[in-house]
Protein backbone atom coordinates (compact mmCIF):
# COMPACT_ATOMS: atom_id res chain seq x y z
CA UNK A 1 0.00 0.00 0.00
CA UNK A 2 1.11 3.53 -0.65
CA UNK A 3 0.85 6.20 2.02
CA UNK A 4 -0.37 8.74 -0.49
CA UNK A 5 -2.32 8.75 -3.69
CA UNK A 6 0.06 8.47 -6.62
CA UNK A 7 -0.49 9.26 -10.23
CA UNK A 8 0.73 6.89 -12.92
CA UNK A 9 1.22 8.63 -16.22
CA UNK A 10 2.15 6.68 -19.35
CA UNK A 11 5.72 7.20 -19.99
CA UNK A 12 6.79 7.10 -23.69
CA UNK A 13 6.73 4.23 -25.19
CA UNK A 14 4.62 1.25 -24.88
CA UNK A 15 1.92 -0.13 -22.65
CA UNK A 16 3.21 -1.17 -19.28
CA UNK A 17 5.86 1.54 -18.95
CA UNK A 18 4.68 3.99 -16.33
CA UNK A 19 6.12 6.97 -14.49
CA UNK A 20 4.96 7.63 -10.93
CA UNK A 21 4.07 11.23 -10.17
CA UNK A 22 2.67 12.14 -6.73
CA UNK A 23 -0.77 13.69 -6.73
CA UNK A 24 -2.84 15.18 -3.97
CA UNK A 25 -6.56 15.11 -3.37
CA UNK A 26 -7.25 18.02 -1.07
CA UNK A 27 -10.29 19.63 0.45
CA UNK A 28 -11.67 22.79 -1.13
CA UNK A 29 -14.97 24.65 -1.24
CA UNK A 30 -16.46 22.27 -3.77
CA UNK A 31 -14.91 19.14 -2.28
CA UNK A 32 -11.71 17.26 -3.22
CA UNK A 33 -9.88 18.09 -6.41
CA UNK A 34 -6.67 16.84 -7.89
CA UNK A 35 -3.53 18.96 -7.85
CA UNK A 36 -0.23 17.85 -9.33
CA UNK A 37 1.31 17.29 -12.75
CA UNK A 38 -2.06 17.90 -14.39
CA UNK A 39 -4.98 19.41 -12.50
CA UNK A 40 -8.41 17.87 -13.04
CA UNK A 41 -10.05 21.27 -12.65
CA UNK A 42 -10.52 23.32 -15.80
CA UNK A 43 -12.77 26.00 -17.22
CA UNK A 44 -15.00 23.33 -18.71
CA UNK A 45 -15.26 20.97 -15.73
CA UNK A 46 -14.03 20.78 -12.18
CA UNK A 47 -14.84 17.05 -11.95
CA UNK A 48 -17.22 17.54 -9.05
CA UNK A 49 -20.90 16.75 -9.50
CA UNK A 50 -23.03 19.80 -10.20
CA UNK A 51 -26.59 18.83 -11.09
CA UNK A 52 -27.34 22.32 -12.42
CA UNK A 53 -24.40 22.48 -14.83
CA UNK A 54 -24.15 18.87 -15.94
CA UNK A 55 -25.37 19.64 -19.47
CA UNK A 56 -24.07 17.09 -21.94
CA UNK A 57 -25.18 18.89 -25.09
CA UNK A 58 -22.28 19.89 -27.26
CA UNK A 59 -19.78 17.65 -25.45
CA UNK A 60 -17.69 15.92 -28.12
CA UNK A 61 -15.74 12.69 -27.84
CA UNK A 62 -12.46 14.57 -28.14
CA UNK A 63 -13.32 16.80 -25.17
CA UNK A 64 -13.93 13.82 -22.85
CA UNK A 65 -10.86 12.73 -20.91
CA UNK A 66 -10.32 9.36 -19.28
CA UNK A 67 -8.59 8.13 -16.13
CA UNK A 68 -7.95 4.71 -14.63
CA UNK A 69 -8.11 4.66 -10.82
CA UNK A 70 -6.42 1.71 -9.09
CA UNK A 71 -7.48 1.30 -5.46
CA UNK A 72 -4.66 0.41 -3.09
CA UNK A 73 -7.08 -1.06 -0.53
CA UNK A 74 -8.12 -4.72 -0.32
CA UNK A 75 -10.89 -3.98 2.18
CA UNK A 76 -14.28 -4.56 0.55
CA UNK A 77 -16.08 -1.91 2.62
CA UNK A 78 -13.46 0.72 1.77
CA UNK A 79 -13.65 -0.11 -1.92
CA UNK A 80 -17.45 -0.03 -1.94
CA UNK A 81 -17.27 3.31 -0.13
CA UNK A 82 -14.80 4.71 -2.67
CA UNK A 83 -17.05 3.56 -5.50
CA UNK A 84 -20.04 5.23 -3.85
CA UNK A 85 -18.08 8.42 -3.11
CA UNK A 86 -17.03 8.80 -6.74
CA UNK A 87 -20.57 8.08 -7.94
CA UNK A 88 -22.02 10.78 -5.68
CA UNK A 89 -19.33 13.46 -5.96
CA UNK A 90 -17.74 13.44 -9.41
CA UNK A 91 -18.92 15.16 -12.58
CA UNK A 92 -18.29 12.70 -15.41
CA UNK A 93 -19.61 14.93 -18.20
CA UNK A 94 -16.07 15.65 -19.46
CA UNK A 95 -14.21 12.88 -17.66
CA UNK A 96 -14.94 9.14 -17.80
CA UNK A 97 -13.43 6.94 -15.13
CA UNK A 98 -12.51 3.28 -14.77
CA UNK A 99 -11.87 2.07 -11.21
CA UNK A 100 -9.95 -1.20 -10.80
CA UNK A 101 -9.96 -2.94 -7.43
CA UNK A 102 -9.58 -6.26 -5.62
CA UNK A 103 -10.61 -7.50 -2.19
CA UNK A 104 -9.55 -9.92 0.48
CA UNK A 105 -11.88 -12.97 0.70
CA UNK A 106 -15.51 -11.89 0.93
CA UNK A 107 -18.99 -12.57 -0.41
CA UNK A 108 -20.70 -9.55 -1.95
CA UNK A 109 -24.46 -9.66 -2.48
CA UNK A 110 -26.70 -7.34 -4.47
CA UNK A 111 -28.66 -4.52 -2.87
CA UNK A 112 -31.98 -6.41 -2.97
CA UNK A 113 -30.74 -9.89 -2.05
CA UNK A 114 -31.22 -12.17 0.93
CA UNK A 115 -27.77 -13.28 2.18
CA UNK A 116 -29.22 -16.46 3.71
CA UNK A 117 -30.40 -17.58 0.27
CA UNK A 118 -27.01 -16.86 -1.29
CA UNK A 119 -24.65 -18.28 1.35
CA UNK A 120 -24.39 -19.76 4.82
CA UNK A 121 -23.78 -16.58 6.81
CA UNK A 122 -22.85 -18.40 10.02
CA UNK A 123 -20.28 -20.45 8.10
CA UNK A 124 -18.80 -17.29 6.58
CA UNK A 125 -18.41 -15.77 10.04
CA UNK A 126 -16.66 -18.88 11.37
CA UNK A 127 -14.21 -18.87 8.45
CA UNK A 128 -13.48 -15.16 8.63
CA UNK A 129 -14.98 -14.42 5.21
CA UNK A 130 -16.58 -10.98 5.13
CA UNK A 131 -20.19 -10.55 4.01
CA UNK A 132 -20.88 -7.30 2.17
CA UNK A 133 -23.92 -5.79 0.45
CA UNK A 134 -23.26 -3.47 -2.47
CA UNK A 135 -25.43 -0.58 -3.70
CA UNK A 136 -26.17 -2.08 -7.11
CA UNK A 137 -28.50 -4.93 -8.04
CA UNK A 138 -27.47 -8.28 -9.43
CA UNK A 139 -26.36 -11.50 -7.80
CA UNK A 140 -23.93 -12.75 -5.18
CA UNK A 141 -20.22 -13.08 -5.98
CA UNK A 142 -17.13 -14.33 -4.17
CA UNK A 143 -14.08 -12.06 -4.18
CA UNK A 144 -10.47 -12.73 -3.32
CA UNK A 145 -7.19 -11.31 -4.61
CA UNK A 146 -7.44 -13.58 -7.64
CA UNK A 147 -10.54 -11.68 -8.74
CA UNK A 148 -10.33 -8.26 -10.43
CA UNK A 149 -13.24 -5.81 -10.20
CA UNK A 150 -13.88 -3.11 -12.81
CA UNK A 151 -16.20 -0.12 -12.31
CA UNK A 152 -16.98 2.12 -15.30
CA UNK A 153 -18.30 5.59 -14.36
CA UNK A 154 -20.11 7.85 -16.85
CA UNK A 155 -23.05 10.25 -16.88
CA UNK A 156 -26.38 8.38 -16.95
CA UNK A 157 -26.97 9.47 -20.55
CA UNK A 158 -23.75 7.76 -21.68
CA UNK A 159 -24.23 4.53 -19.74
CA UNK A 160 -23.29 1.71 -22.14
CA UNK A 161 -22.79 -1.73 -20.65
CA UNK A 162 -21.89 -3.39 -23.97
CA UNK A 163 -19.18 -0.77 -24.60
CA UNK A 164 -17.59 -1.55 -21.23
CA UNK A 165 -17.70 -5.31 -21.70
CA UNK A 166 -16.15 -4.98 -25.14
CA UNK A 167 -13.26 -3.04 -23.60
CA UNK A 168 -12.55 -6.12 -21.48
CA UNK A 169 -12.97 -8.71 -24.26
CA UNK A 170 -10.73 -6.65 -26.55
CA UNK A 171 -8.06 -6.43 -23.85
CA UNK A 172 -8.13 -10.20 -23.37
CA UNK A 173 -7.69 -10.80 -27.07
CA UNK A 174 -5.07 -8.10 -27.63
CA UNK A 175 -2.88 -9.22 -24.72
CA UNK A 176 -3.28 -13.02 -24.75
CA UNK A 177 -5.30 -13.92 -27.85
CA UNK A 178 -8.15 -15.10 -25.60
CA UNK A 179 -11.51 -15.19 -27.40
CA UNK A 180 -14.50 -14.52 -25.16
CA UNK A 181 -18.18 -13.79 -25.71
CA UNK A 182 -20.75 -11.49 -24.11
CA UNK A 183 -23.90 -13.43 -23.16
CA UNK A 184 -27.51 -12.26 -23.26
CA UNK A 185 -27.20 -11.68 -19.50
CA UNK A 186 -24.13 -9.47 -20.08
CA UNK A 187 -21.79 -12.03 -18.58
CA UNK A 188 -18.43 -12.65 -20.24
CA UNK A 189 -18.08 -16.34 -21.07
CA UNK A 190 -15.44 -18.61 -22.55
CA UNK A 191 -16.62 -21.94 -23.99
CA UNK A 192 -19.93 -21.49 -22.16
CA UNK A 193 -18.31 -20.90 -18.76
CA UNK A 194 -18.59 -17.59 -16.95
CA UNK A 195 -15.49 -15.54 -16.20
CA UNK A 196 -17.32 -12.29 -15.40
CA UNK A 197 -20.62 -11.23 -13.86
CA UNK A 198 -22.10 -7.76 -14.11
CA UNK A 199 -24.30 -5.26 -12.24
CA UNK A 200 -25.08 -1.54 -12.38
CA UNK A 201 -26.27 1.54 -10.50
CA UNK A 202 -28.25 4.03 -12.58
CA UNK A 203 -29.01 7.39 -11.02
CA UNK A 204 -28.97 11.07 -11.92
CA UNK A 205 -26.73 12.55 -13.07
CA UNK A 206 -24.29 9.63 -12.81
CA UNK A 207 -24.25 5.91 -13.41
CA UNK A 208 -21.80 3.07 -13.04
CA UNK A 209 -21.47 -0.45 -14.36
CA UNK A 210 -19.24 -2.87 -12.53
CA UNK A 211 -18.17 -6.43 -13.15
CA UNK A 212 -15.91 -9.14 -11.78
CA UNK A 213 -13.17 -11.04 -13.58
CA UNK A 214 -12.08 -14.45 -12.35
CA UNK A 215 -8.33 -14.59 -12.89
CA UNK A 216 -6.96 -17.18 -10.47
CA UNK A 217 -9.61 -17.16 -7.76
CA UNK A 218 -9.70 -20.11 -5.36
CA UNK A 219 -12.62 -22.09 -6.79
CA UNK A 220 -12.87 -24.42 -3.80
CA UNK A 221 -13.22 -21.46 -1.44
CA UNK A 222 -15.66 -19.84 -3.88
CA UNK A 223 -17.88 -22.93 -3.95
CA UNK A 224 -17.76 -23.33 -0.17
CA UNK A 225 -18.46 -19.63 0.48
CA UNK A 226 -21.57 -19.64 -1.72
CA UNK A 227 -22.95 -22.93 -0.33
CA UNK A 228 -26.20 -22.20 1.50
CA UNK A 229 -27.95 -23.96 4.37
CA UNK A 230 -30.44 -26.67 3.35
CA UNK A 231 -33.66 -24.98 4.43
CA UNK A 232 -36.67 -23.60 2.62
CA UNK A 233 -36.67 -19.80 2.54
CA UNK A 234 -39.76 -17.97 1.33
CA UNK A 235 -38.71 -14.55 0.11
CA UNK A 236 -39.31 -11.99 -2.62
CA UNK A 237 -35.62 -11.06 -2.66
CA UNK A 238 -33.66 -11.24 -5.91
CA UNK A 239 -31.99 -14.64 -6.25
CA UNK A 240 -28.70 -15.30 -8.01
CA UNK A 241 -28.57 -17.37 -11.18
CA UNK A 242 -25.87 -20.00 -10.66
CA UNK A 243 -23.59 -20.67 -13.62
CA UNK A 244 -20.51 -22.81 -14.31
CA UNK A 245 -17.36 -20.71 -13.96
CA UNK A 246 -13.81 -20.63 -15.27
CA UNK A 247 -10.64 -18.83 -14.21
CA UNK A 248 -8.73 -16.97 -16.91
CA UNK A 249 -5.55 -18.73 -15.78
CA UNK A 250 -7.25 -22.01 -16.79
CA UNK A 251 -7.43 -20.63 -20.34
CA UNK A 252 -3.94 -19.14 -20.41
CA UNK A 253 -1.52 -19.69 -17.54
CA UNK A 254 0.23 -16.39 -18.32
CA UNK A 255 -2.77 -14.32 -17.17
CA UNK A 256 -2.37 -12.66 -13.76
CA UNK A 257 -4.13 -9.80 -11.98
CA UNK A 258 -1.43 -7.08 -12.36
CA UNK A 259 -1.02 -7.74 -16.08
CA UNK A 260 -4.79 -7.91 -16.63
CA UNK A 261 -5.23 -4.64 -14.76
CA UNK A 262 -2.70 -3.00 -17.05
CA UNK A 263 -4.23 -4.51 -20.20
CA UNK A 264 -7.80 -3.41 -19.41
CA UNK A 265 -6.70 0.03 -18.28
CA UNK A 266 -4.69 0.60 -21.45
CA UNK A 267 -7.56 -0.65 -23.65
CA UNK A 268 -9.88 1.80 -21.90
CA UNK A 269 -7.49 4.72 -22.46
CA UNK A 270 -6.84 3.95 -26.13
CA UNK A 271 -10.56 3.66 -27.00
CA UNK A 272 -12.65 6.74 -27.77
CA UNK A 273 -15.09 7.81 -25.06
CA UNK A 274 -18.44 6.81 -26.57
CA UNK A 275 -17.62 4.62 -29.58
CA UNK A 276 -15.57 1.45 -29.78
CA UNK A 277 -12.96 3.12 -31.96
CA UNK A 278 -9.35 2.18 -31.28
CA UNK A 279 -7.15 5.28 -31.25
CA UNK A 280 -4.03 3.39 -30.25
CA UNK A 281 -1.10 5.04 -28.50
CA UNK A 282 -2.00 8.54 -29.71
CA UNK A 283 -5.46 8.32 -28.13
CA UNK A 284 -4.04 6.90 -24.89
CA UNK A 285 -1.49 9.70 -24.62
CA UNK A 286 -4.29 12.31 -24.65
CA UNK A 287 -5.81 10.82 -21.50
CA UNK A 288 -5.03 11.35 -17.84
CA UNK A 289 -3.48 7.95 -17.40
CA UNK A 290 -3.41 5.55 -14.47
CA UNK A 291 -3.85 6.71 -10.86
CA UNK A 292 -2.87 4.73 -7.76
CA UNK A 293 -5.52 5.77 -5.23
CA UNK A 294 -5.18 5.53 -1.46
CA UNK A 295 -8.84 5.67 -0.34
CA UNK A 296 -8.72 7.46 3.01
CA UNK A 297 -10.71 10.20 4.72
CA UNK A 298 -7.85 12.62 4.11
CA UNK A 299 -8.15 12.31 0.35
CA UNK A 300 -11.91 11.70 0.15
CA UNK A 301 -13.75 13.63 2.91
CA UNK A 302 -16.81 11.69 4.06
CA UNK A 303 -15.40 8.32 2.98
CA UNK A 304 -15.20 7.00 6.56
CA UNK A 305 -18.91 7.56 7.15
CA UNK A 306 -19.79 5.79 3.90
CA UNK A 307 -17.55 2.87 4.82
CA UNK A 308 -19.17 2.59 8.25
CA UNK A 309 -22.57 2.38 6.56
CA UNK A 310 -21.47 -0.46 4.26
CA UNK A 311 -19.87 -2.34 7.19
CA UNK A 312 -22.88 -1.94 9.50
CA UNK A 313 -25.16 -4.82 10.49
CA UNK A 314 -28.17 -2.68 9.54
CA UNK A 315 -27.00 -2.46 5.92
CA UNK A 316 -25.54 -5.95 5.45
CA UNK A 317 -28.26 -7.96 7.22
CA UNK A 318 -30.93 -5.55 8.43
CA UNK A 319 -31.53 -4.49 4.82
CA UNK A 320 -32.70 -8.02 3.95
CA UNK A 321 -36.28 -8.11 2.64
CA UNK A 322 -38.81 -9.86 4.90
CA UNK A 323 -38.61 -13.66 4.69
CA UNK A 324 -39.73 -16.91 6.32
CA UNK A 325 -37.45 -19.88 7.06
CA UNK A 326 -39.05 -23.32 7.13
CA UNK A 327 -37.58 -26.66 8.16
CA UNK A 328 -39.44 -29.97 8.31
CA UNK A 329 -38.70 -32.02 11.41
CA UNK A 330 -39.56 -35.54 12.48
CA UNK A 331 -40.70 -35.82 16.07
CA UNK A 332 -41.74 -38.93 17.97
CA UNK A 333 -44.98 -39.06 19.94
CA UNK A 334 -46.76 -42.17 21.20
CA UNK A 335 -44.15 -44.37 19.50
CA UNK A 336 -44.86 -42.82 16.13
CA UNK A 337 -42.86 -40.43 13.96
CA UNK A 338 -44.73 -37.28 13.07
CA UNK A 339 -43.65 -34.54 10.68
CA UNK A 340 -43.91 -30.99 11.94
CA UNK A 341 -42.96 -27.76 10.21
CA UNK A 342 -40.81 -25.24 12.06
CA UNK A 343 -41.24 -21.68 10.74
CA UNK A 344 -39.35 -18.52 11.63
CA UNK A 345 -40.51 -15.14 10.34
CA UNK A 346 -37.69 -12.64 9.91
CA UNK A 347 -38.10 -8.92 9.31
CA UNK A 348 -35.16 -6.51 8.91
CA UNK A 349 -32.90 -9.37 9.98
CA UNK A 350 -34.75 -9.93 13.29
CA UNK A 351 -36.79 -13.04 14.24
CA UNK A 352 -40.33 -11.78 14.83
CA UNK A 353 -42.33 -15.01 15.07
CA UNK A 354 -41.71 -18.74 15.59
CA UNK A 355 -44.37 -21.40 14.99
CA UNK A 356 -44.81 -25.15 14.63
CA UNK A 357 -47.31 -26.57 12.15
CA UNK A 358 -48.54 -29.93 13.49
CA UNK A 359 -49.68 -32.96 11.45
CA UNK A 360 -53.26 -31.83 12.14
CA UNK A 361 -52.39 -28.53 10.39
CA UNK A 362 -52.78 -26.70 13.68
CA UNK A 363 -50.27 -23.85 14.02
CA UNK A 364 -48.91 -23.30 17.51
CA UNK A 365 -46.61 -20.49 18.63
CA UNK A 366 -43.19 -21.30 20.04
CA UNK A 367 -41.93 -19.30 23.00
CA UNK A 368 -38.17 -18.84 22.71
CA UNK A 369 -35.45 -16.43 23.74
CA UNK A 370 -34.59 -16.24 20.02
CA UNK A 371 -37.57 -13.96 19.47
CA UNK A 372 -36.52 -10.38 18.67
CA UNK A 373 -32.94 -11.56 18.10
CA UNK A 374 -30.95 -11.44 14.83
CA UNK A 375 -31.50 -14.48 12.63
CA UNK A 376 -28.60 -16.75 11.70
CA UNK A 377 -28.40 -20.34 10.51
CA UNK A 378 -26.96 -21.19 13.92
CA UNK A 379 -30.07 -19.82 15.64
CA UNK A 380 -32.27 -22.05 13.47
CA UNK A 381 -30.19 -25.13 14.28
CA UNK A 382 -30.21 -24.17 17.95
CA UNK A 383 -34.01 -24.14 17.85
CA UNK A 384 -34.02 -27.55 16.14
CA UNK A 385 -31.70 -28.98 18.80
CA UNK A 386 -33.92 -27.57 21.56
CA UNK A 387 -36.98 -29.25 20.06
CA UNK A 388 -35.11 -32.56 19.90
CA UNK A 389 -34.29 -32.23 23.62
CA UNK A 390 -37.96 -31.65 24.37
CA UNK A 391 -38.80 -34.72 22.29
CA UNK A 392 -36.30 -36.89 24.20
CA UNK A 393 -37.62 -35.66 27.55
CA UNK A 394 -41.19 -36.48 26.56
CA UNK A 395 -40.31 -39.92 25.22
Amino acid sequence: MLNMATRIVQGGFSKGQFALIPMRLQKCNTGPQVNGARNYSSSSSNDMTDNNSNDLKGVTDDSIKKSVFISQSYDVFTNLALEDWLYKNFDFSHHHLLMLWANDPCVVIGRHQNPFIEANVSNLMRKGITLARRNSGGGAVYHDRGNLNCTFFTPRERYNRKYNLNIITRALFREWGIKSDISDRDDIVISGKKISGTAAKLGQPNAYHHCTLLVNSNKLHLSDALAKDEVNIISKATSSVRSPIKNLCDVNRAVNVPQLLSAIGYEFLRTSATELEDGGRDQAMKQRGFQLINPTEKWFPGLTEIREMFASWDWRLGKTPKFTVQKELEMKAEDKEHKVLLSLDVEKGIITNITLTLPTNDVVPVVSNLLNQPYTEDSLHGMMDALKLIESDVS
